[in-house]
């Protein structure tokens, strides 16, 4: 294969994964917390040995997520909690730490803060939020303080990336961010709501049509290229 089949191969490979990303937004629209996904193409150029022309090719590798908010949406829970702006719950799992904006809580038996799946909700101090199991009423404050009958018990840490493009996807709307995180200054959370996906629906299909049609045109590219061979190759076996 020649270097144009191998610059659209390339190029196929990454639309393909575009398109991936794209179907999964589609599918969490729904999902309490989501963020959007994107691709990131870039462009390697290399000069051949023989001086002729460079040979430019594509590559999809690195993965965005888009950090805009969500909307809020209100649901009156005690433990349903969102954050306003910037920043990541961080809670525990059998994987290690992970970051999330999904904020839909519950009290385990013993008072802990826990999500759906019984990951634990961490402090600003990296230790799980405990709630006297008998608190008649559970209050958090605009700035993270969590309080049990009008008394502070917690202030539930809003932590960042240190470099937001390592942030890596692990489990559905939780993400892992290699080179750590650091507390966010003057958080702001809202108890009672629940933030939605940040994902517009008109807007992503929007894009699967245009990988679509960019899919095909490749492929159509290199169905012409294949043929052209296959004729040179003919006329040379004459």
């Amino acid at each position: 294969m020649d270097n144009a089949g191998y610059v659209t191969l390339t190029r196929q490979t990454g639309l393909l994964r575009e398109m991936q990303a794209v179907a999964n937004n589609i599918a969490n629209l729904s999902t309490t917390g989501y963020r959007r996904e994107a691709v990131i193409f870039a462009e390697f150029v290399a000069a051949p040995d023989d001086g002729g022309p460079s040979l430019s090719m594509a590559e999809a590798e690195a993965r965005m997520i888009d950090a805009r908010q969500g909307p809020l949406e209100m649901t009156g829970g005690t433990y349903d909690f969102a954050i306003e702006g910037e920043g990541f719950f961080l809670v525990m799992t059998p994987q290690g730490e992970r970051l999330t904006r999904a904020g839909a809580f519950t009290p385990g038996p013993e008072g802990e803060i826990l999500a759906a799946d019984g990951a634990q909700l961490l402090d600003e101090g990296g230790a799980p939020v405990f709630v006297p199991p008998g608190a008649r009423s559970v209050a958090l404050g605009p700035d993270g303080t969590l309080s049990a009958d009008g008394q502070p018990v917690a202030a539930i840490g809003i932590f960042r990336p240190v470099d937001p493009l390592e942030l890596s996807r692990q489990e559905g709307t939780r993400f892992a961010a290699p080179s750590g995180w650091e507390p966010v200054e003057d958080p702001r959370v809202a108890q009672g709501f629940l933030e939605g996906s940040n994902v517009s629906a008109v807007s992503e299909i929007t894009r699967m049509i245009e990988v679509q049609r960019a899919y095909e045109l490749g492929q159509t590219f290199l169905d012409r290229e294949d043929e052209r061979i296959r004729s040179v190759l003919r006329s040379f076996a004459r």
